[in-house]
């Protein structure tokens, strides 16, 4: 799959969860966050394809995969991303 089909299966994924996903600008990746008990998903707009597929896939993982239907290609793209961001965060 090509990250721009990744981050539109993310974003309907996330939508079936009832999370908003938002594009802003500014100085930030991007995570999960609930404003008045909104679950929003926010990503910045900047980033390229592949960093706002992964932002989302480990902002997802956050939030809990289990009561949703994910694609299993979708499913090991969230887990290597988390597992890879994982690792950067051990080492950094």
């Amino acid at each position: 799959m090509k990250h721009e089909e990744i981050l539109s299966e993310l974003e309907e994924t996330a939508r079936q969860m009832g999370v908003t996903v938002r594009y802003e600008k500014g100085d930030f990746e991007g995570g999960f966050c609930i404003l008045k008990d909104t679950k929003i998903l926010l990503v910045n707009r900047k980033l390229l394809p592949n960093r706002k597929a992964a932002v989302l896939a480990v902002a997802m993982s956050e939030i809990g995969l289990e009561n949703v239907f994910v694609k299993p290609a979708l499913r090991e793209y969230i887990e290597d991303e988390v597992a890879r961001a994982s690792r950067s965060t051990k080492i950094g």
